[in-house]
């Protein structure tokens, strides 16, 4: 990404092998700084060191988390960014040299690195921003030499400064506000694209449509630390009607295992404006019954209630800094 002129966070230019490298690499760096899993993914592997003295102790928690989830415990080092917005751009490319970007994802509502509520577009980037971050997620692409469908995932800072982050080499969770504000069929694209055929559209032939917001529907219990809640769906209700669409595979009956993640839908509002999509939104997860489990649905329904969200003016702490208050 440095070899083609995107902008990156300061860091490691690869793997970390020792910690006496990692020593130096955060002091040119400055704390804090970020030990991350090379084969991450999901929010794991990832720890915050804000000292020299945690340095070792975080970064073979790193290491141990790594291995146990990934098979790898390779990881690198980066600067942390304090309270940066999670700002991601959809790119689709075809196997002829045709390259696209999708607009972008606000995902910076997470907890403990982990996404929670999505939206498209972002409240922080305006079209000059976009253009600029979308050339180069395709920048990126092209360097790699990825075809299919990705997300160039970018920190942006509170002077609009962007960083690339990493690149997501497949559909990720998210994709459906993309498609619900862009029109665009993100899986029939893949399909299309792996069976030699060229993407149908240009960038000029790209809108972004109105507003659309994710949120992910965990079996969990948010009153308890947000531990799993695995069981069976007695009774299930989920919304619909216009601008209203569910991602997910649960029925009546259905049994919940502890074995995988516990997400287990996708609840997707697209309106005409982001408040129209927020209405929708409310409406839509007031009315989402799932009974059997604990889920996260009445936790989704207060973080967009909130005045933070409501207005747009929220970072990539925010969740964490919520949660603090509410203990």
């Amino acid at each position: 990404m440095a070899a083609a002129g995107v902008p990156v966070i300061p860091g490691s230019k690869g793997a970390v092998k020792s910690l006496a490298e990692a020593k130096k690499l955060a002091e040119k760096c400055g704390y804090p700084v970020l030990v991350k899993a090379s084969a991450g993914g999901g929010g794991r592997g990832i720890r915050r060191v804000d000292s020299p003295k945690d340095l070792e102790a975080q970064m073979t928690a790193a290491q141990q988390e790594a291995k146990n989830f990934f098979g790898d415990d390779t990881v690198y080092i980066e600067k942390f960014l304090i309270n940066p917005h999670h700002v991601e751009i959809q790119i689709i490319a075809d196997t002829h040299g045709n390259y696209i970007y999708l607009g972008e994802r606000d995902c910076s509502m997470q907890r403990r690195n982990q996404k929670v509520l999505e939206e498209c577009p972002s409240p922080i980037v305006d079209c000059e921003l976009r253009k600029k971050m979308g050339q180069a997620a395709v920048t990126a692409a092209k360097q790699s030499g990825y075809y299919n469908a990705g997300t160039i995932e970018f920190l942006v800072d509170e002077n609009r400064d962007f960083y690339f982050m990493e690149m997501n080499t497949r559909i990720q969770v998210e994709h459906p506000i993309t498609e619900e504000v862009t029109g665009f069929d993100l899986v029939k694209a893949q399909i299309e694209i792996a069976a030699g055929e060229k993407l149908r559209v240009e960038q000029d032939d790209i809108e972004l449509r109105g507003h659309a917001i994710e949120c992910r529907i965990n079996a969990e219990d948010p009153a308890h630390n947000f531990r799993p809640s695995p069981g069976t769906i007695n009774a299930l209700y989920v919304p619909g009607g216009p601008g209203i669409r569910i991602d997910g595979a649960v029925y009546q009956g259905y049994t919940i295992t502890p074995y995988y993640d516990s997400m287990i839908s996708k609840l997707i509002a697209h309106g005409s404006d982001r408040d129209d999509a927020i209405r929708k939104m409310r409406w839509a997860l007031s009315e989402f019954i799932v009974d059997g489990v604990d889920t996260n649905i009445d936790f989704q329904l207060e973080i967009i209630k909130q005045p933070e969200f409501l207005s747009g003016n929220y970072d990539n702490g925010f969740l964490n800094r919520f949660m603090d208050k509410k203990k």
